[in-house]
């Protein structure tokens, strides 16, 4: 595993010394090693599992703490739904329903809700909320309405 690391390190290292300047999007290589570079290597906490049920109050606690402390980045879905400035960051913010995330385990979602993404903007929020909120939130995660079915968060419906 740590060669794999240095590898990836190297590599992405080359290739931001060959392209750095460039402003086009990335493109297959260059989205193949990033993706697994943070499937790997910078999303940690693979193998923690979830303590709490996959219950329908469980998903219901999860979409409660989602809809005050994550809504306004993705939608009250998770899909961006009503969320102005979503597809025009850098990056831009994820659809949550997508293969990408969706391929996290739950101790790597709980991780990334924990300490966030730099520089995305992904906020960490370890101290903020308490791990059995992060856990609920994980398992609304793997439970999205459609796209659309609840309208926008209540800050961007005035």
């Amino acid at each position: 595993m740590r060669r794999v690391s240095v590898v990836i390190f190297a590599v992405g290292s080359l290739m931001s010394l060959l392209g750095g300047c460039k402003a086009n999007p990335p493109k297959g290589l260059e989205i193949s090693i990033m993706t697994i570079a943070k499937r790997n290597v910078f999303v940690l906490n693979k193998a923690q599992k979830n303590p709490l049920g996959n219950t329908p109050a469980t998903v219901a606690d999860g979409k409660e703490a989602f809809s005050h402390y994550c809504a306004a980045c993705h939608g009250l879905d998770g899909q961006n739904t009503g969320v102005p400035f979503a597809g025009r960051m850098s990056p831009p913010v994820p659809l949550l329903s997508s293969k990408d995330v969706q391929a996290y385990t739950d101790g790597q979602l709980k991780w990334v809700i924990d300490y966030g993404i730099w520089p995305s903007g992904m906020p960490g929020s370890k101290g903020t909320l308490n791990d059995d909120e992060i856990w609920s939130i994980v398992v609304y995660l793997r439970h999205l309405p459609p796209a659309e079915s609840l309208g926008e968060p209540e800050e961007y419906s005035h």
